[in-house]
């Protein structure tokens, strides 16, 4: 209710929310073009239901194709809309050290698979830190009590705990490659666009968005087990840095996001006029 007063008072030209589908239910029924855009797993009964009653006035953007591939299932118009980085936070580093450190950067729970960092570390006798938080109850807390913890200060596995952007751009940038091996469907995985530009190659697994972000043997690599990530580290050396910082500038900038919504606004204002089809 607060959202259709709103609409009232300022009467926007198009409506666009990163919020509840369900609060838009007001405004379905009209003319007004509505956005309804989504950071992660999606589609369903609610979907189909609201691009029913709201026709051509609705869309829909994922942050990923692979979001804006699920949602399409259950209805609707959908485009893919990738989430962006502050670039200017992040220095390129077209060089590193030989000896720099392997890096996992992400929250610290099973299916981030930091265990396997570990591995993939200890195999290929490289330094590894591992950042971001962890939870301190339930499965994911036993998780770090079992499987992190006690390789901690073992072997060059260090832990450097919660990161601020400054420190990001410092770990990020002096590292020989970001290795988060996933477990999971990423909706995007913002930390993987952070990581190339700061020119540092990617080390993960072909599952969800990751495809949008990386190209194997360009920016970083896919691996499916440890083997492949010790082969992986062993061919950083065939990543050319300034390759990874310019699939960041091309794909994951502000300005990028912004020229593909406002292309979207026009389009669906213009669709959505009196006596258009």
């Amino acid at each position: 209710m607060a959202l259709r007063g709103a609409v009232r008072s300022f009467k926007p030209d198009v409506v666009h929310s990163f919020s509840r589908l369900n609060y838009l239910l007001p405004l379905l029924p009209g003319r007004l073009p509505k956005l309804m855009s989504y950071q992660r797993h999606t589609g369903g009964r609610q979907v189909k239901l609201a691009s029913s009653l709201a026709g051509p006035s609705l869309g829909f953007t994922g942050c990923s194709e692979y979001i804006a591939a699920m949602g399409r299932k259950s209805g609707g118009t959908w485009q893919a809309i990738h989430n962006f980085v502050e670039i200017e936070k992040f220095t390129f580093s077209a060089v590193v050290a030989p000896d720099a450190p392997l890096v996992f950067l992400s929250r610290i729970d099973s299916i981030k698979g930091a265990d396997t960092a570990i591995a993939i570390a200890r195999a290929t006798g490289r330094r590894l830190i591992i950042a971001g938080n962890h939870a301190t109850s339930g499965p994911e807390a036993n998780y770090w009590r079992e499987k992190i913890d006690p390789e901690l200060g073992k072997n060059d596995i260090e832990w450097f705990g919660e990161v601020g952007d400054t420190a990001k751009n410092g770990l990020l940038g002096g590292a020989a490659a970001l290795v988060v091996p996933i477990r999971w469907d990423e909706p995007f995985g913002i930390v993987f666009a952070e990581a190339l530009a700061c020119g540092t190659p990617v080390i993960t697994c072909q599952r969800g968005a990751l495809d949008e972000i990386v190209t194997h043997g360009q920016n970083g690599f896919f691996i499916s087990t440890v083997a492949d990530g010790v082969a992986a580290v062993s061919r950083l050396g065939e990543i050319d840095r300034r390759e990874c910082r310019r699939t960041a500038e091309n794909k994951f900038t502000a300005s990028v996001a912004v020229s593909a919504y406002l292309a979207l606004y026009r389009t669906m204002i213009a669709n959505n006029q009196p006596g258009s089809s």
